[in-house]
């Protein structure tokens, strides 16, 4: 009769989520927080796993939808106690960078290009022109400014 020893019966899960594309909400997005929801639900409950490892390659996109998936994957870590690392392909900037800050340690290799978390913005120096011709400007807001 073979004895058992309970550690060697089952290895250690880490679940893994692929996060690869551009971010964007509704069907042009290979990453949104639609489609992805119940996959990152499903990788935080299902067996109970010792991790959850980020894959990703992704140039970003939407901050929206960025900030929709960064914060339910650190919500379910933190809820679970589930520690999440997240390993950089290819590319990981702007939105793919702030979906790498929802992990608690990232990996990436020398020449992965990572960083970039912010907006550019460019515009032309009018000031001159809009006083000349007495042209007003006009911010309309919602909520708190």
């Amino acid at each position: 009769m073979k004895r058992r020893i309970p550690f060697l019966n089952s290895a250690p899960k880490v679940a893994v989520i692929r996060l690869s594309g551009v971010i964007a909400s509704g069907t042009r997005g290979q990453i949104n927080d639609a489609k992805l929801g119940p996959i990152i639900d499903k990788a935080f409950a299902k067996g109970k796993p010792k991790a959850v490892a980020l894959v990703i390659n992704s140039p970003g996109g939407s901050p929206a939808q960025s900030s929709l998936i960064a914060a339910r994957i650190r919500r379910l870590a933190q809820e679970k106690s589930i520690p999440v690392i997240a390993f950089v392909e290819d590319v990981a900037a702007s939105g793919g960078y702030w979906l790498a800050t929802a992990a608690d340690e990232i990996v990436v290799d020398e020449n992965s290009i990572v960083g970039s978390i912010g907006v550019v913005s460019s515009g032309f120096g009018l000031n001159e022109f809009i006083t000349r011709h007495g042209i007003e400007r006009r911010l309309h807001t919602a909520g708190k400014s």
